[in-house]
């Protein structure tokens, strides 16, 4: 994937707000090529696995419980520079901080019940890929 691709999830809250859409289209006009994309329910323990780099901070027990409270989208995005230009096409993590016209400015609730994930390196892309996708999933 080296710099071409990166993961997104679209968190619950923007799915039972209906933003799958409004959220997409923002990402196609900044240029990416979906190369896979599926609704899904992450289970708590699934939610656990995939966030375990955050195992023992205090908003671990939040963050899984807000990922399995209901359906997510998730998604591999490919453009040049996937991972750094998502990052700004997202915002900071912390609404209330994010840049005007960012997804996380527009669609976010709160900085614990965010829109969108979005990969913060090259490797963790891949990583995150392959946790909810299989080669036979993706173009």
């Amino acid at each position: 994937m080296s710099g071409n691709q990166t993961f997104t999830i679209i968190k619950p809250v923007a799915v039972k707000n209906n933003y799958i859409g409004p959220i997409l289209k923002m990402i196609n006009e900044a240029g990416y090529t979906i190369k896979a994309l599926k609704i899904t329910h992450l289970t708590k323990n699934k939610a656990m696995e995939f966030y375990n780099v955050h195992a023992g901070k205090p908003f671990f027990e939040d963050l899984t419980s807000f990922m399995s409270s209901g359906h997510i989208v998730a998604a591999i995005l490919e453009k040049e520079n996937a991972v750094d230009d998502f990052r700004k096409l997202i915002g900071a993590t912390d609404p209330a901080k994010a840049e005007e016209g960012t997804i996380r400015k527009i669609y976010a609730e709160s900085m614990s019940h965010n829109a969108v994930h979005g990969s913060d390196s090259d490797e963790n892309a891949v990583i995150e890929s392959d946790f909810f996708f299989s080669k036979m999933e993706r173009y």
